[in-house]
């Protein structure tokens, strides 16, 4: 007696993870962002630094003010990448 009983709260116990775990996968995935993240709060990945650093060799004088600006600002890691691409955009 105690045996079937231990055996019925064993499968009702495994029946309900296993609801569980189908209702958490039946619910759908979180919308992907379809606008961009803060600046802020989004990490630089190296082949998107390249492209940055291509485009930016171009205007080489105003590469330099940029990069005099951050400098003088103390700025560093990712805020500086994003400082000059910000500065880089103005005209």
């Amino acid at each position: 007696m105690v045996r079937t009983r231990i055996c019925l709260a064993a499968v009702l116990l495994v029946a309900g993870l296993h609801a569980a775990s189908a209702q958490t996968a039946t619910t759908p995935p979180a919308p992907a962002a379809t606008t961009e993240a803060k600046p802020g709060k989004m990490k630089l990945t190296m082949q998107k630094l390249k492209d940055m650093k291509a485009k930016w060799s171009a205007n080489k004088p105003k590469l330099k003010a940029c990069r005099a600006d951050v400098k003088s600002k103390g700025l560093t890691g990712d805020d500086r990448w994003f400082y000059i691409e910000e500065c880089m955009g103005k005209t």
